[in-house]
Order: C-alpha cells, then structure tokens, then sequence
C-alpha cells in the first residue's frame, strides 16, 4: 500500500490529496497543513477583510474533519513541516511542543507562495500587514478598524481589491506603485490608465512611478517615506506581489528552475524521485510560447494537484500542459481581465505585434441595462495569430469575453479565425456584431 504525504493544504495541495484518494482507493494519504484550515482561498482574504464574506472560516470549501471523514484522508492541521529526509522517506512535523516522524513513498510539495516583503527600513514595524492566509483575516482586520488612514504599497492585483475594501470601510487610501502605471504585470498602459482613472473618481490617491524607501514610527508604523515625500499613515498594507516559498523543496533537493521557482515536468516530478509539486510553489510552461514562467493562480493550482495526486498513486496518467496566463479581478464595479501576453511582453520576447482597442456595448442599443467595454485585442504581426486580450467594464461579461480569447490563443486562432467565429447573439446578452468580432476586424487592418 502507497503511502502519499501531502505538504500544504490549499487548493493544489488538497487536489492532490482527492486526486489520489480517488485514483487509488487503498491509498493511505496525509494532508499537512501548517494553518487551522484547508482547501482555503488566500485570493478571498480582501473580500473577508472588508466584509463582505461574513467570517474567513467562509473560505474554505472543506473543513478539516469532514475532508478527513468524507474521503478517508488522514489530515494534520497546525502542522509545521520542520524537515524532509529523502533518503529515509521521512518528514518531520510539528504540533504544538511534540515532533512526529511520518514516512512517505510518494512527497508531494504543495507550500504555494509567500508575500514578497520589500527591503526596506521599517517592514518590521507594528501595523505593517502582509497578506497570506485566511487565518490572518481577524487580526488583519482589526489592526485596519482603528486605523482612518492606510497606505497600500503595491498596485498590483491584491492592492488594487484592498483599496476598495479600505474605501468601504470608510478609510483614507493612499496607494503607491513604483512602477508608472497601475498593474504593470497584467496590462499595458492604456488599458491600465481605465484603472487609474475609476480609482481616482473613487477617491484613493495615486502615487504612481513612487517608490517607497521607508516605513517610518517609533514602534508602531507611522509615515511612508518615498523617493518624493513623506506621509503620514496608521496603518501600512504590502501588496508587493508574492514569491514561491520553495523553502521544503530546497531541503529535499529539488532544482529550482529559472523563475527561482520549483522545477516539474509535465507529469509534476521535481528532479528528485518520488517527490512532486503542484501549485504557487513551482513554475509552468506558457503555451504560447513554451517559455518557463511563474503565475501563482488558483484555477491551475488545483489542475496541477489533481496531475500531482493522480501521478503519485498511478505513474504518469496525467499530464499538466501549460498556462496562458488568464485572470481577472475588480475594483468596485470595473471589471477587469486578461489573458496570454501583454504588448509589453510580447515586445520583450522579441515578438512584433499589433494591437486593437476598441469601446464595444454590452448588448444591442435598444436594451435596457448596456455597458461599455475596452476591449484590447493583441496579435502578432506577421502571421495574425492571437496572443492575448485585455478587457475592460462594468459587467462581469468581461471575464465569458477573455475566457474565449484565452481558448482561442492556446489553440492557435488568427485574426480571422477570431472574426469568423460562431459565437452566440441575442439582443440582451451581446450586440449582433460581438465586441471581440468587432475588435478581430479592427485589428485586421481593413482586411475583413
């Protein structure tokens, strides 16, 4: 009987474990997890912080005793993995003041990522909050409720949802991103300037191209400190993005790859026999362009732990193909989308491209409830072939708008494959001439 042991209870790791418990129902399988919860959802903590979700136990999907009952899975919550001895198959974990030894013959390292903490004076001080999981919500949100002014340092996807949140709590949101332009890994700077402009009619203060080189207080945070000013806060959140925490890997002996994240193969193998890893923690492989890269995303978290799982028991029965970099996120009432490649990254792998970007209704103009979508529809020049999308709007359409370009870009579609698509009209759901047909048009250059 296959004992697989699973480190990390979040979506790849929790995937892996039902993965193989359904794969191999004689299995013995143990999930570990260093919090109080898993199948939690990190990407929900803004949503729990300012509300919204009534409790951040409403992040999880499963609690811990009923994963253990339902799928007869030995799980260990409050659990901290100290080591992993390879030779002898063997972790050592701790809970509370005692050290359990457990053996392995299949590892599968799920431990996700951690916040990228900038080094910077002051990140140490009280009141300066990182966001990595839902148990932290609690004391995150009360050190928030005191507060009347709070900086948020990162304008990326976390810094942008937590301003909201801060604004609904009633709070002065000042945000700074060093970079000119507000999500500067998901658009370019066109559609970023959407963005810009909805979070300023909405009343947070921008400092965009700021970089801050200091948080300032006696004991408690109390100023940031930038390259142009200083400014006098309560409370500091630091939304400047996220690293792998590849920490276990390493002590097992896995090769990092070129992202300085874990390196797995197709089937999820690390370099070292025996051990997987799935999620955060490792990079994958873009499908446009069969480049090694690393986007911490919880939809292909959970497709690499079921291929982690599955393997661990069965020995390459699933393979994991590649991501194309699909997401979506919101500020109030903008949603906000993406997929495959920007022009700035497209521009950096040497790729020539051309671009679209169009404002498109909703649904036909004689129909109540209409909004205006930026549509951003990018391909490469020489041969037409799709390489990504950007869209923009009032409407949570704009997430069924890029899931398409993102099938489309992964299958390789043109322009014109793009244009002479069947996709569905009626008056209420899209105008007879779809945004995205308009923008394939557009970006035809009068060729269609």
């Amino acid at each position: 009987m296959v004992r697989v042991v699973i480190v990390g209870g979040g979506a790849a790791g929790a995937s892996a474990a039902a993965r193989a418990r359904r794969l191999d129902p004689n299995a013995e399988v143990v999930l570990i997890e260093r919090g109080s919860m898993i199948t939690h959802a990190p990407c929900g903590m803004p949503y729990a912080i300012g509300g919204i979700v009534k409790s951040h136990e409403d992040l999880m999907t499963y609690r811990p005793e009923e994963f253990e009952k339902e799928r007869n899975i030995r799980v260990l919550t409050r659990a901290a993995v100290l080591d992993v001895d390879v030779d002898k198959r063997m972790v050592a974990v701790q809970r509370g003041s005692s050290v359990e030894k457990i053996q392995w013959d299949k590892l599968v390292i799920a431990t996700g990522a951690k916040p990228l903490v900038p080094k910077i004076p002051g990140v140490d001080l009280k009141g300066v909050l990182t966001m990595r999981h839902p148990d932290e919500v609690p004391e995150i949100k009360g050190h928030l409720e005191k507060a009347k002014t709070v900086a948020v340092v990162g304008g990326g996807y976390i810094g942008v949802e937590m301003a909201e949140v801060l604004l609904e709590m009633g709070k002065k949101v000042l945000l700074f991103e060093m970079a000119d332009q507000l999500l500067p890994a998901t658009l370019d700077p066109d559609t970023a300037a959407i963005v810009a402009e909805e979070m300023k009619s909405r009343g947070v203060e921008l400092h965009l191209g700021e970089k801050v080189v200091e948080l300032a207080g006696t004991g408690h945070v109390s100023k940031v400190v930038t390259e142009k000013g200083e400014y006098n806060v309560d409370e500091v959140i630091l939304a400047t993005g996220v690293k792998p925490d590849v920490d276990l890997a390493l002590k097992a002996g896995a090769k990092l790859g070129e992202t300085g994240a874990v390196y797995v193969n197709e089937y999820m193998e690390t370099t070292v026999p025996d051990v997987y890893a799935a999620g955060d923690v490792v990079e994958k492989t873009h499908r446009l362009t069969g480049r090694r890269v690393w986007i911490p995303l919880a939809p292909t978290a959970n497709k690499e732990g079921q291929v982690a799982g599955g393997n661990a028991v069965r020995g390459r029965v699933l393979k994991f193909p590649g991501v194309v970099g699909t997401a979506v996120t919101k500020f109030y009432n903008l949603y906000i989308a993406r997929t495959g490649l920007s022009e700035r990254e497209a521009s950096q792998l040497g790729l020539k491209t051309q671009s679209a970007l169009i404002k498109a209704r909703t649904k036909a103009h004689y129909m109540p409830g209409a909004e205006t979508v930026h549509m951003k529809l990018i391909a490469e020049e020489s041969t037409g072939r799709i390489l990504g999308a950007q869209v923009l709007g009032r409407s949570q359409i704009v997430a069924a708008y890029v899931d398409i370009v993102a099938v489309a870009a992964e299958r390789g579609y043109t322009v014109s494959d793009m244009f002479f698509a069947d996709i569905g009209y009626m008056p209420d759901t899209a105008p007879v001439w779809h945004p995205l047909i308009v923008a394939a048009r557009v970006l035809s250059r009068g060729k269609l």
